[in-house]
């Protein structure tokens, strides 16, 4: 391998491996023919262009494809001279391909060369995964034939087939007839064939006398609009197959006379090759930046997407903190209770008591309901502000309708057991915390209150009263703190979601950045080529 393809191969690898690693998840307008495209060059540069330019000296690879019903694999027997694929009688016929091969050739069409992923058998074989070789001395060396599945196959999987094995030939021999050479489908195989500078040839097959001259004149204008003028055109005239399945020798001499020159000319067959697989190689470098940009838009959608969830969870967490700081609990139902609790009577002596001691456990319980209604709420807020904003972004609202993820437009279903959980947590905690400096839980409720708002300063001067002024400011301090870190947490678990359906969606920030490098190195090896040979 000469030291210009051992760099094409190097910069080639990288951008096989950049596209695979550039996904478009998100139902953008327009994202399946990019979704397509990029698996299409992915197959393409690890099926046929990277063993390609690895293998220039191998055999010229003739893929026979086209209409359904048009001949093609009694065309190949023919053209060999012998029976070496089976014609299909019924539509669609189900069979792996046949590679027709001289035997000398048989080292280059190994399980590690062309198209890796289709098994290797020397048996007809239905087995739509796998490659039937044929190793014949009527074949020419230098020169394979590969019958293929039909363009327009009913059957899904011989139309995928027949792509790859296009998207694998170094010159395509397309086969039509007089009765389908019109039908659009194999027009855009033929189209795309010519967008990447493919070498083709047209054989007219099978054709009536009377039809040959006004058909093969329309399919050359055809041929001459989409691009392909400069492509061979043959007829083969409709004669009698023999019983060995072949057409009459001279009906096809034509053909094979000119496949049999390129196989004996070096010089010639190398260009053949060297056109196909510099077209397939200019062809993937241009749609590789396509699909850059679409993975930069979506990576783009994706953070504003991220970003809205990101924006509604900090504002249910300072409207949390901003109720806290404005001691609304404090001074509500629970808080009137304390205040009448604590200017009722001798005070310090009741927090010992065991009627103090249930009010205050009363007041506790009631303070922990009405934190967890204003955390439910919140984050039912929150929820509600992602949903809105994903929903203003098309490819959010296709999210959201996705199986499943319907209950990202709520809070998740087990956010109020959550927060029953973790207020009692907080609460158990301030408990602790207090009992530690020798008060009791009445006290612990007078940080609690403290650390919610607590007005008048009731709370520190009653909790002084138990543990001390410094403790006490102390403890609401601490109590304060562990209560916005239970918060944060807890909204934080709830804009997770989000984010791992975000995440989930395997998009890379870095990835379209990486597969525009990949491709102008490539182009840039393939002209610094083009100019050292010129």
């Amino acid at each position: 391998m000469s030291s210009d393809n051992v760099r094409m191969v190097t910069e080639l690898v990288r951008l096989h491996q950049a596209l695979r690693a550039t996904s478009l998840p998100l139902a953008s307008e327009g994202v399946e023919a990019l979704r397509a495209s990029r698996v299409s060059m992915i197959d393409q540069l690890q099926d046929y262009v990277i063993p390609r330019v690895m293998t220039m000296d191998a055999p010229l690879l003739t893929v026979v494809g086209g209409s359904t019903g048009a001949g093609k694999s009694t065309l190949v027997n023919s053209l060999v001279g012998e029976r070496v694929t089976a014609p299909g009688l019924l539509r669609p016929t189900t069979r792996c391909p046949v590679l027709v091969h001289h035997p000398d050739d048989a080292k280059w069409f190994g399980q590690d060369r062309l198209l890796p992923g289709l098994r290797r058998t020397t048996e007809a074989s239905n087995d739509q995964y796998s490659i039937q070789l044929v190793a014949t001395k009527k074949m020419k060396r230098g020169l394979a034939v590969l019958d293929a599945p039909d363009v327009d196959s009913v059957d899904e999987r011989n139309r995928e087939l027949a792509a790859e094995l296009l998207n694998c030939a170094d010159l395509w021999l397309f086969v039509t007839s007089s009765a389908r050479y019109a039908d659009q489908v194999p027009w855009d195989s033929l189209k795309s064939a010519a967008e990447r500078s493919a070498a083709v040839a047209v054989v007219l097959d099978r054709t009536p006398e009377d039809a040959i001259q006004t058909v093969s004149t329309h399919l050359a204008r055809m041929l001459a609009a989409r691009g392909l003028k400069d492509s061979p055109l043959f007829i083969v005239r409709n004669g009698k197959v023999s019983d060995e399945g072949l057409l009459p020798k001279g009906h096809v001499s034509e053909i094979a006379t000119w496949l049999a020159a390129l196989a004996d000319d070096a010089i010639t067959r190398n260009l053949v090759v060297s056109q196909t697989v510099d077209g397939a190689v200019r062809a993937i470098s241009f749609t590789a930046h396509k699909v850059a940009d679409a993975a930069a838009v979506q990576a783009a959608v994706a953070e504003r997407l991220a970003q809205a969830a990101a924006d509604a969870y900090a504002q249910g967490e300072n409207s949390v903190e901003a109720a806290l700081d404005a001691g609304v609990l404090a001074r509500g139902d629970a808080g009137a209770r304390w205040h009448d609790f604590v200017t009722s009577g001798n005070f310090t002596e009741s927090l010992t008591s065991t009627d103090g001691a249930l009010r205050a456990g009363q007041i506790r319980t009631g303070l922990g309901l009405t934190l967890e209604l204003l955390l439910v709420r919140h984050a039912e807020a929150a929820a509600e502000a992602t949903s809105t904003g994903w929903n203003g972004i098309p490819e959010g609202a296709d999210l959201l309708a996705l199986p499943g993820a319907e209950s990202l437009s709520r809070a998740s279903r087990g956010l109020r057991a959550a927060t029953s959980q973790a207020v009692a947590a907080w609460q158990a905690a301030v408990e602790a915390d207090v009992r530690a400096e020798g008060g009791s839980d009445a006290a612990a409720v007078a940080a609690m209150v403290g650390a919610l708002g607590g007005a008048d300063q009731d709370s520190t001067d009653v909790l002084g009263d138990a543990v001390g002024p410094t403790a006490a400011a102390s403890l609401i301090e601490g109590a304060g703190q562990r209560l916005r870190q239970g918060v944060h947490g807890l909204l934080e678990s709830e804009h997770r979601r989000y984010a791992t359906v975000l995440g989930g969606l395997g998009l890379d920030p870095e990835a379209p950045a990486a597969v525009r490098a990949a491709a102008r190195r490539v182009d840039d090896v393939r002209w610094a080529t083009k100019n050292e040979t010129n």
